[in-house]
């Protein structure tokens, strides 16, 4: 058995959706970009993000984790000191967290912004800070 389809003119289609009166378009949400789980960033919070990361990352405890170091620092611009080869960034002081992690020979640098959202900077690429913050 074949079913007609009947077109609606375009008309009432304009017209419904003016009213409101057109099924919602479901959108898929925005893909998070990795590193910005923090919820109300501070250094701890960065830190415990960072831990966690680093933990899935090499798959480890993160007891078995160290924190070498965690410092509130300004980045020289957007690339939070880690800049990836043909990429552009905004040329502003950011301020933001430099966090290294011990994983038992490997030291892991991560780099994130105030606003939460971190990377783990690879030796090679690593640029230090432009100064230190005061909190």
């Amino acid at each position: 058995m074949r079913r007609e389809i009947t077109p609606v003119p375009i008309v009432v289609l304009l017209v419904m959706a003016a009213a409101g009166c057109a099924a919602p378009v479901e959108q898929a949400a925005p893909a998070q970009p990795r590193g910005e789980t923090v919820m109300h960033p501070t250094l701890a919070t960065v830190t415990e993000a960072v831990l966690a990361d680093a933990a899935m990352r090499i798959g480890a405890d993160i007891a078995s984790l160290k924190v070498e170091s965690a410092a509130a620092v300004t980045w020289a611009d957007g690339s939070l000191g880690c800049p990836q080869p043909g990429m552009s960034y905004t040329m502003a002081l950011v301020p933001g967290y430099r966090i290294k992690v011990r994983a038992g020979e490997q030291l892991l640098d991560y780099h994130a912004s105030r606003r939460g959202y971190f990377v783990l900077c690879p030796a090679g690429r690593a640029e230090e800070p432009a100064g230190d913050v005061t909190t």
